[in-house]
């Protein structure tokens, strides 16, 4: 009892406005003192330091600083002209490119609000200009930028692995399938949706046009594959490449499209570093939390309460499953996987759930909190650059969020959508 009032202490402290870092370190230090005394407060320093100083967490602000160097580097205004060209022409194939241009984003930022920030400020004015909705163009643009938590390389797949020690680079294969997926299908609905409303074309096709926006583009098309291949390659470890994907922004925001100047380039430092204060302090504050819940062995306790309810697998991914929806609706992505990880990992060894499959659902349901309010973080963000109303815009995304949810039951019930592509890369 006394532990689910500590985390009920801890949604009071974040629903009264406390910043969430914080709620969560107040809430385990509160449970610390309770257990050990003032003793506990001593490993609970160790375990703020150890927390915060992994190797692979170093990836999380590095991913942030090359999705803010592309913001600033002009590689999002060349992938978006580019995609535009390639597919722009097809009725509503505005909504089209959005899609698109948030899966060649994904695959060098990691981070789903980074990409709504780049893509939403150019493409969310372009589509209320061609007549589309300011609710439609919030929403498509919301929905498409969760791709970028789904398609390697991902934030919350890398935290997840740290905490969880799994293998982040296989959890980046895991992602391909799902990620395409979810992009090919979001894609077709544009399409419907477009015949059904009769949403514009963007411009007729023209060769010449793709040929010049390649040739601009090329350097931005090419980072996803030196990034990529340079991890799945064995060449670099996730951690590397998050390295490899700031120099390679760098370089090309300075030298070859020049529009990183020392402005620009400080701006970018600023906002890699508020976002990464953001999430580094929630990891370093779960840590004490996980301290705590491991002293009260309140994993395995509710590993056996819900085995006692039933032990097919099945049933409990969907009691997991709606429980992670709900704490994706009321926290930060990065805090639900840092609060529910801890809880849930024992389960998952017991009964014989692959961690992999595991964290690729935990990631698709991250996505679907992105875009439920009240946190809704994403879709807020892409609500305020197109000025529209984010509980109505909520209704309006409700189709686009109904094929994160399809891709999910997929990857819940067909572990084959997650894991046929790292059987076949690592023989597991």
């Amino acid at each position: 009892m006394i532990e689910a009032g500590i985390l009920l202490f801890m949604f009071v402290l974040i629903a009264v406005g406390m910043p969430i870092a914080f709620s969560i370190l107040g809430s385990a230090l509160l449970g610390v003192f309770l257990l050990n005394g003032e003793l506990g407060f001593l490993n609970a320093a160790l375990s703020l330091y150890d927390g915060a100083t992994s190797f692979p967490l170093i990836a999380i602000p590095l991913f942030i600083l090359a999705g803010a160097l592309m913001n600033t580097g002009g590689i999002s205004t060349r992938l978006i002209a580019f995609v535009s060209a390639l597919i722009g022409f097809v009725r509503g194939g505005l909504a089209m490119v959005n899609v698109g241009v948030s899966m060649f984003f994904a695959e060098i930022s990691g981070s789903a609000v980074a990409d709504v920030a780049a893509t939403g400020s150019v493409l969310i004015p372009a589509m209320k200009n061609k007549g589309y909705t300011p609710r439609m163009a919030a929403a498509i643009t919301s929905s498409s930028a969760s791709l970028a938590i789904i398609i390697p390389p991902s934030i919350p797949m890398i935290l997840y692995g740290a905490m969880s020690d799994t293998s982040v680079v296989k959890l980046f294969v895991a992602g391909i399938v799902p990620g395409v997926l979810g992009g090919g299908l979001l894609m077709a609905l544009c399409y419907y949706m477009a015949r059904r409303y009769d949403l514009p074309r963007d411009e007729a096709f023209s060769l010449r046009r793709l040929g010049e926006t390649a040739k601009d583009a090329s350097w931005a098309l090419i980072l996803p594959v030196v990034i990529l291949g340079g991890i799945f390659g064995g060449v670099v470890t996730a951690t590397e490449g998050a390295a490899l994907a700031v120099v390679a922004a760098l370089f090309i925001g300075v030298f070859i499209y020049r529009e990183i100047d020392l402005r620009h380039l400080y701006q970018a430092l600023v906002d890699g570093v508020l976002q990464t204060s953001v999430v580094m302090l929630m990891v370093a504050a779960s840590a004490v939390l996980g301290l705590y819940l491991t002293e009260t062995e309140m994993p395995q306790r509710l590993a056996a309460g819900i085995t006692e309810i039933t032990t097919n697998p099945f049933a409990v991914l969907m009691i997991i499953n709606l429980f992670l929806l709900f704490v994706g609706m009321v926290l930060h992505g990065a805090a639900a996987i840092i609060l529910t990880v801890p809880i849930f990992m024992p389960l998952v060894h017991e009964l014989g759930i692959n961690p992999i499959q595991f964290g690729i659902l935990l990631t698709l349901n991250i996505a679907l909190g992105q875009q439920t309010p009240p946190v809704a973080s994403v879709l807020i963000t892409s609500c305020s650059i197109a000025r529209t109303d984010v509980w109505r815009t909520s209704v309006t995304n409700l189709p686009f969020v109904g094929v994160l949810v399809l891709v999910l039951l997929l990857v819940t019930y067909v572990p084959a959508v997650s894991l046929s592509l790292v059987d076949l890369v690592y023989g597991m």
